[in-house]
């Protein structure tokens, strides 16, 4: 598997290209700003973007999605429970300026599988931080957007944010993985699921 990882935004949100090695399709999770530089990097490795994915509907993770889509014609991924949020920016917590999405194809769900080459991709529901916040588990790696961090969670005082709903997603969904794979959050450093059982403050 191709991974790339590229801090982007004042928020160094975490933006990952994915890709298959034996077909270069790939994907993008979270294009939250800087659309030239994940554009440089995706044409760097010849990838083939055949979606855009977000974990969420929060401006720091979708702020360049519109120039990514334009430029690789890749289809854009959000659960429909944050739907309103790429369609308005107020409710995806910016006010500084407009980051509403210009269209989406895909409406995620729990269990969904998206297939990029010999890649399978499966979308695990865990509101909390958001109603429709996603992860995305494939071989020993998950992204997690601001479900869960390195040693922290994701905030819950945004729009319809949930404590309850986030801590039963981490629990239920996320520590039900292999102890040995790895995390990748939309912000900081990565870590391992059993990492975060036996370390993270929220857990222990």
């Amino acid at each position: 598997m191709i991974l790339e990882i590229i801090p982007v935004g004042l928020l160094a949100a975490n933006c990952y290209i994915i890709g298959c090695e034996d077909t270069n399709e790939g994907v993008v999770i979270d294009p939250g700003e800087n659309g030239e530089k994940i554009l440089s990097k995706i044409e760097e490795l010849g990838l083939n973007i055949k979606y855009i994915i977000l974990t969420h509907g929060h401006f720091d993770h979708i702020g360049a999605v519109n120039e990514v889509k334009n430029n690789t014609n890749g289809l854009v991924a959000i659960h429909s429970l944050d739907k309103e949020m790429v369609e308005d920016e107020k409710r995806s917590g910016n006010n500084r300026r407009s980051v509403a999405i210009d269209s989406y194809n895909v409406d995620l769900k729990d269990g969904d599988i998206i297939t990029i080459g010999n890649l399978d991709l499966k979308i695990i529901h865990t509101p909390g931080h958001s109603p429709g916040g996603i992860c995305i588990y494939t071989e020993d790696t998950v992204f997690t957007g601001d479900t869960l961090f390195a040693g922290s969670i994701g905030r819950t005082d945004f729009y319809k944010g949930n404590m309850e709903e986030l801590l039963f997603s981490i629990k239920n969904k996320l520590f039900t993985l292999p102890n040995d794979t790895k995390v990748y959050p939309g912000h900081g450093p990565s870590s391992t699921i059993l990492e975060e059982k036996n370390t993270n403050p929220f857990f222990i």
